[in-house]
């Protein structure tokens, strides 16, 4: 049987990786994409590329510009005849039902949704009941997040699919920054991996399964209008002029060679969104990413570096970092100020443990939420910039970046997904990406002075909460005090 001819990705990938010397026999490479223009540009290009599957999973993806402008590419390259999956969180469906089942009406394209119900095809009477009857699913999500080009270039890291993850900045906006893994070659196939278990889960059920919209003659028509009359954007100039170099140039740009067993993607089973406690404690004695970032942690020698938005370490994790300094392990943490952060409650939860992580030497920087005369809203931050970021640097040999955030609901609710890669080089760039972070232009260093917490810069120093109103910090202080850590 004649093999198939490589398509345009692979023809694209096969010269990068010999470009930078990993063209060999197990040799890979892997980018790493802090940058969110780069991080758009690469998924777009590798749709526009792909001949074969796209295969893309995610917890959001939004109705907004950057949403359209890569559905659009996905549109585009369903129409060239390649196969794609789409597997999406079901919270997302609310409110997208008719543009999903649109895009569910094309030959080569198939939606999925995950821990979804039939409730849903009632409406909003639907969803009413399944809070009533059968709510617990709810609290339970999929925020694995990967972009899959004929199975030879994944996109894995904290970025979903929506505006604030790539820097278009909207008037009242929130502009996460963020970070991405480009894995190019046979590394990409751990991504597939992953896919492949959650598309083929019971939890994934067809889109018209739950969906509350029905085929509608001409929806698809009326979609293809909608995402072209997205290019008339101004906004989309500057994302779109650097989709006019050749593909594989693009995926060339800082890429390194890495060896294929140096890579290793993670994620947790589908099966830990299911309910009850017995699925708890499976998903438990099969591990998970909080026991294979505690595993990382326990080997450090010399320096730890991490970066988590949404920082909650509970007792277990405490004991872990308090035992890291005690053995001489330098410990950095970057985190969100209460004035930067989109989930104030987290906070809250955070705030119990701050003061003993600095008392044991634990360095931490907290992210400015942008200009100091932008006021932040009660729940969310406004007009700024907040961290999504989740990575880790483990002296500087190891690193890990992916969708987990080290809080509960991470380890314990959400299903989760990354990658760890062993390589001075790779660690060396998200380390470089945490110093950037903790900039004093940037961040805070929250530090004690005088037994007292004191947030400093270049500027001044500060023993309130910087730039947090006083309703901010009671919603904080109220998910600090109340019996709510499991849901943070």
């Amino acid at each position: 049987m004649t093999a198939p001819l490589p398509t345009r990705l692979e023809r694209a990938v096969r010269a990068a990786l010999v470009a930078i010397g990993a063209g060999g026999e197990r040799q890979a490479g892997i980018t790493v994409l802090p940058l969110a223009p780069e991080a758009y540009a690469i998924r777009a290009a590798s749709a526009r590329a792909a001949g074969r599957s796209l295969d893309l999973q995610y917890y959001v993806w939004r109705g907004d510009l950057t949403g359209r402008l890569l559905a659009r590419e996905v549109l585009a390259a369903a129409d060239r005849g390649v196969t794609v999956r789409m597997l999406l969180d079901d919270a997302f469906a609310i409110g997208h039902q008719r543009a999903i089942a649109a895009l569910d009406e094309h030959p080569n394209i198939t939606v999925k949704l995950f821990n979804g119900t039939r409730w849903r095809r009632f409406g909003r009477w639907g969803y009413a009941l399944e809070i009533v009857f059968g709510g617990w699913h709810l609290n339970r999500r999929m925020h694995n997040k990967a972009w899959i080009a004929d199975g030879q270039l994944a996109v894995v890291g904290g970025r979903n699919i929506g505006n604030e993850y790539f820097g278009l900045d909207e008037e009242g906006a929130i502009n996460f920054r963020d970070l991405d893994l480009v894995l190019a070659g046979g590394i990409a196939q751990g991504a597939c991996a992953v896919f492949e278990r959650y598309w083929t889960s019971p939890l994934a059920r067809p889109a018209t399964e739950t969906s509350a919209a029905g085929n509608r003659a001409g929806a698809l028509d009326a979609l293809r209008r909608d995402l072209d009359g997205c290019l008339r954007d101004p906004r989309a100039t500057g994302l779109l002029a650097a989709l006019r170099e050749p593909p594989s140039r693009r995926i060339r740009r800082g890429l390194a060679p890495v060896a294929e067993d140096a890579v290793r993607v993670i994620a947790e089973p589908p099966e830990k969104a299911r309910r009850g406690l017995g699925a708890r404690r499976r998903a438990r004695a099969a591990g998970g990413i909080a026991a294979d970032i505690a595993d990382a942690l326990r080997a450090a020698r010399r320096e730890v570096r991490l970066i988590s938005p949404y920082f909650v370490p509970g007792r277990a994790g405490m004991r872990l970092l308090l035992d890291l300094v005690a053995r001489g392990v330098k410990v950095s943490v970057v985190t969100n100020s209460l004035a930067a952060t989109d989930v104030v409650a987290v906070h809250g939860g955070y705030m119990k443990y701050r003061r003993p992580l600095l008392e044991a030497g634990v360095a931490i920087h907290e992210l400015k939420p942008g200009p100091e005369d932008e006021k932040a809203s009660l729940l969310g931050s406004r007009g700024g910039a907040a961290l999504h970021t989740k990575a880790l640097v483990v002296d500087g040999l190891l690193a890990f970046v992916g969708s987990f955030n080290l809080d509960p609901r991470s380890a314990a609710l959400n299903t989760e997904m990354g990658a760890f890669v062993r390589n001075p080089a790779v660690a060396k760039e998200v380390a470089a990406e945490q110093e950037r972070l903790m900039d004093p232009a940037l961040s805070w260093r929250v530090t004690l002075r005088g037994g007292r917490i004191a947030w400093c810069d270049e500027a001044r120093i500060r023993h309130a909460e910087p730039g947090a109103s006083w309703r901010r910090t009671l919603v904080a202080w109220l998910a600090r005090v109340l019996p709510v850590e499991e849901q943070l």
